[in-house]
């Protein structure tokens, strides 16, 4: 059952498990697929492509209040329900930008994309494969005052909210990685583009390249002055790369 509502929908790909999607603009379909830190850190990247194209943006089950069910645990499970997602919407040539947790979904669903559906792959501060000599480093909040001090907001936090955590770990297991992405990576066929911040301490600029020399023909652009997030932290430097690369192969 779908229902659906003015920006979006709310669908149940499998029995007590509802799937809030934003749907916005029109033209070429564009999914993005947020990270650790929640569908508000893609909210640039949403606006950017929304001017010239159909941009779905799901949010994972566990992150904004949403449920997730105890069964629904790993990578696969989010990628199989994205898979289908285009399936079920009839949707072809699609762009799939996924950034950091997301990044490896968008990676793994091109992977498996036996319906060829997808079009072009675009993947920020991803992490998922092992790369020898780093780790992903989640970010934490950062001391400061306590709630009610000086202005009486709470610090500030960064990084993935508890519940979120709680959810990644359930999906990408103690070691946050699988050791065998970099070698599935061969299987993908269309164009791709991993875009680094050059200042990324989460998930190190290594991984990018590795992420690209394991995908036939893709391109890595490291972002200077970004970090975990270039498309905020640098947006025009970064969305010039990205806007660059679609250009280059007619997109």
């Amino acid at each position: 059952m779908t229902t659906h509502r003015t920006g979006g929908f709310t669908l149940e790909p499998y029995p007590g498990l509802p799937l809030t999607v934003r749907d916005v603009g029109a033209g070429r379909p564009v999914l993005v697929l947020h990270g650790g830190g929640g569908p508000a850190t893609k909210a640039g990247v949403v606006d950017h492509f929304a001017a010239t194209s159909r941009v779905l943006a799901p949010t994972h089950p566990g992150w904004e209040d949403t449920p997730r069910p105890e069964w629904f645990s790993d990578v696969g499970d989010l990628v199989e329900t994205y898979l289908d997602l285009l399936d079920d919407h009839d949707l072809r040539d699609v762009l799939v930008i996924g950034s950091s947790f997301g990044g490896w979904i968008a990676s793994e669903m091109t992977v498996r994309d036996r319906g060829h559906r997808i079009g072009g792959l675009i993947i920020m501060g991803a992490f998922g494969p092992e790369v020898e000599g780093h780790e992903v480093r989640f970010p934490t909040a950062p001391p400061g005052p306590p709630p009610g001090e000086g202005t009486g907001a709470p610090a500030p936090r960064r990084g993935p909210s508890p519940a979120a955590l709680q959810a990644l770990v359930a999906y990408a297991g103690p070691s946050k990685s699988d050791p065998k992405l970099l070698y599935r990576l061969a299987r993908v066929t269309v164009p791709a583009l991993a875009v680094w911040g050059a200042d990324d301490t989460v998930v190190p600029p290594d991984f990018g390249r590795a992420y690209a020399a394991a995908i036939p023909g893709a391109r890595f652009a490291l972002i200077p002055g970004a970090g975990h997030l270039p498309t905020r932290e640098a947006p025009e430097t970064a969305f010039a790369a990205i806007d660059d690369f679609l250009a280059s192969i007619g997109r």
